[in-house]
């Protein structure tokens, strides 16, 4: 391959080596532009000489300051760069730049799972939610049994998976912040993946009880039909009795699960959560644009698209209040920045200890690098909706679900907003899946897709070396969407079983 290098506005200062394992000092590009040092993969390189405290740009905005006069030719790394201040909140850009309503896709449909309340799973699957980490071991050696003895029986159901985490009777339930991990184990057991009606597992004295976790007053469901085992129940004799009450009402789910049957639904159905990990500096130029050209044809066929991670746009927040759909949304944005911004001041830390080794290997220099990558995931439509971590999403089109960066906790928030897909972008590769939607693995490099060929399902990293465009592999993933949600094409992660734990997000302390 010929050197290349991209630069992305033509107002940016740096651009990003291409070749596979970078290039040496001496090598000469097509621009006339020649590199004074080595400069790895997926690095910057100065494309002018840059003096000592000023602005370096890239996505034409401003990723740092020179700590140093920086030659053109030089590789450009954290050493030598001062990172900005995040922007301040309190004057933001309200829906000043509303982009306007493209025009419908239609006649794009899926086949999927119709619920009672009128969502729609992609899967058909028994989960059993577990109201505390007493009995999480208990239900995974039900769940074991279940599958392996059971749900050969019930063919149309699809997988048994225990919702299983670490909430115990150690938290303090009524302190600020408590309501996020409750509201989230709620809102996990009405995915639209589990049929819409959770099954229950109980110790009997957790702060947590049933009736708290699935109110009567606004989610009548236990009472309508009563899934429910308490270990401590009396009639309960020993460990085996326990395991055989879960197998026992297991079974009645399966029964009623089994009758379910895949029926043709419009894209419009499709709750499509959109995350990046183990990004590098590829992925705000060949896989989250590509996801985001996927997440505006998602938007025009009428569906619900959801990006999160509040550290990877909290940098970006001025051009995404600027989108909102109007100011009311552009003030729930800030409002979920300022909470975040708290909550690390608590810990004493900033949105700057997001960024990982692997990311500035990968050629992230920081946090504000990453998060102007990031948000491209959220394509170009205005954006409709904010909802709060662990909230349901109830609204359709480009939708914020403020959720920490950490992948698996963000996984575990999107999967209760009520996401029914989802697709996971990654540059240094991530061994990423969820047991309870499919996961659609997009690498940002061609050889990262090359060397996991078996894990990864579309390579965007074709888009760096021209051999394909943001729109036709944007495409592509529009359309793997709708065949992964039929049940009709297997992602990576599920062909392997790879299916991660579930990662409640709890800020409250701990008694």
């Amino acid at each position: 391959m010929r050197p290349l290098c991209i630069q992305i506005h033509p107002q940016d200062t740096v651009a990003i080596i291409v070749n596979e394992g970078g290039l040496p000092a001496g090598t000469r590009f097509d621009s006339g532009l020649t590199l004074i040092e080595d400069v790895p993969e997926a690095h910057k390189v100065a494309l002018t000489d840059i003096e000592a405290g000023a602005p370096i740009l890239r996505y034409g905005s401003i990723i740092g300051y020179a700590e140093r006069a920086i030659a053109k030719g030089s590789w450009v790394h954290e050493e030598k760069m001062r990172m900005p201040d995040a922007p301040a909140l309190d004057h933001l850009p309200l829906a000043t730049a509303v982009p306007p309503a493209a025009a419908p896709l239609e006649g794009y449909t899926f086949e999927g799972f119709v619920n009672d309340d009128g969502s729609v799973g992609t899967k058909n699957i028994l989960g059993i939610t577990t109201t505390v980490q007493c009995v999480a071991a208990t239900v995974n050696i039900a769940a074991k049994r279940i599958r392996a003895e059971i749900l050969p029986r019930y063919p149309n159901v699809d997988d048994v998976i225990a919702l299983t985490h670490d909430y115990g009777c150690g938290i303090a339930i009524e302190a600020p912040g408590s309501e996020i991990p409750v509201r989230t184990l709620r809102n996990l057991s009405l995915n639209p993946n589990l049929g819409g009606a959770p099954m229950v597992v109980s110790l009997g004295c957790e702060k947590l009880q049933p009736m708290r976790l699935m109110p009567s007053s606004t989610l009548p469901i236990l009472e309508a039909a009563p899934y429910v085992v308490r270990m401590q129940d009396e009639q309960h004799h020993g460990f085996g009795e326990m395991v055989a009450a879960i197998m026992e009402m297991a079974e009645k789910r399966l029964a009623i699960l089994n009758r379910r049957k895949r029926t043709v639904c419009p894209a419009s159905d499709l709750v499509v959560g959109m995350q990046c990990g183990g990004s590098d500096a590829f992925s705000g130029i060949t896989a989250n644009p590509a996801v985001g050209y996927a997440s505006d044809l998602l938007v025009r066929a009428g569906a619900t698209v959801m990006f999160s991670e509040v550290t990877e746009v909290r940098d970006a927040i001025h051009l995404l209040t600027a989108r909102a759909a109007n100011e009311q949304v552009a003030r729930d944005l800030i409002r979920e920045m300022a909470w975040y911004d708290a909550y690390l001041d608590r810990g004493g830390m900033n949105r700057s200890a997001n960024t990982s080794p692997g990311n500035k290997a990968g050629g992230l220099t920081n946090i504000v690098e990453k998060a102007l990558g990031s948000t491209a995931k959220a394509g170009a439509s205005a954006i409709s909706g904010v909802f709060g971590p662990g909230e349901r999403v109830n609204k359709k089109g480009l939708i914020f679900a403020a959720t920490p960066a950490a992948d698996f906790i963000c996984g575990t928030l999107q999967l209760a907003a009520s996401m029914n897909m989802h697709v996971f972008t990654t540059g240094r590769g991530t061994p990423y899946g969820l047991a309870m939607a499919p996961v659609i693995k997009v690498s940002s490099r061609s050889s990262l897709a090359d060397r996991w060929s078996d894990l990864i399902d579309v390579n965007a990293g074709v888009i760096a070396t021209g051999d394909a465009t943001i729109e036709e592999v944007g495409t592509q993933i529009f359309h793997m969407i709708l065949e992964a949600a039929s049940g009709r094409k297997q992602t990576a992660a599920d062909r392997w079983g790879l299916h991660n734990d579930l990662v409640l997000f709890d800020p409250a302390p701990v008694t």
